[in-house]
């Protein structure tokens, strides 16, 4: 499957951007491990971790401005709304794949160790945070991606798009799981460049 314009990289510059690669990496040889090709399981963990950036960006820039009563310039409202993207791909994908008990207690604990973690990086470095959530964006682009190809295989079963995906895209009432895991990739690499952006703008201040 040729979607080279959606598999944007951007190159790590310095030790900021190489720790955020590393460790995006390093989490992704989990999800492989784990999940293999059961994308729409991987996408629900996936998603558990990625609804959770633009929150803890949106409160800490908004608590910076408040701190130092200026304009920020958009930032809030973006990663808020990230933040309820990211949450509503989560609760799409739990329909598509239903996952087990056993899944849904690695959801928790997914959410409380990384909801952490990333606060305090964002405390220390906002630029590493926003790179990182762009490198997860990237792999959640490429992860889709490869979503795709099983389901143009017929690995994967195009089933019925739930209704909750059919409502939050205003999609036809017809559409199949391949529509939304395009919408949902497109989603993604808006977030990606987003934070890219974001990251590159914190690297020059």
């Amino acid at each position: 499957m040729q979607v080279t314009e959606h598999m944007t990289h951007h190159t790590p510059n310095g030790f900021s951007d190489r720790f955020a690669l590393a460790f995006t990496k390093f989490l992704r040889f989990f999800a492989d491990t784990f999940f293999a090709k059961r994308y729409g399981h991987r996408a629900i963990i996936l998603e558990t971790v990625a609804a959770i950036p633009g929150m803890v960006g949106g409160t800490l820039q908004h608590l910076k401005s408040l701190r130092r009563i200026q304009s920020d310039a958009g930032w809030i409202k973006t990663l808020l709304d990230e933040a309820e993207n990211e949450r509503m791909h989560l609760l799409t994908f739990i329909q598509i794949a239903q996952p087990s008990w056993f899944e849904r207690w690695v959801i928790l604990l997914a959410q409380g160790l990384f909801y952490n973690l990333f606060f305090v990086i964002y405390l220390i470095s906002p630029h590493t945070a926003h790179r990182i959530v762009g490198y997860f964006e990237e792999e959640a682009v490429l992860s889709y991606t490869l979503y795709l190809a099983e389901i143009d295989k017929g690995a994967i079963e195009n089933i019925a798009a739930p209704p909750i995906a059919i409502e939050y895209w205003n999609m036809p009432s017809d559409a199949r799981l391949r529509d939304v895991v395009l919408l949902v990739r497109q989603d993604e690499a808006g977030h990606r460049d987003v934070n890219h952006r974001f990251a590159n703008s914190l690297e020059t201040t």
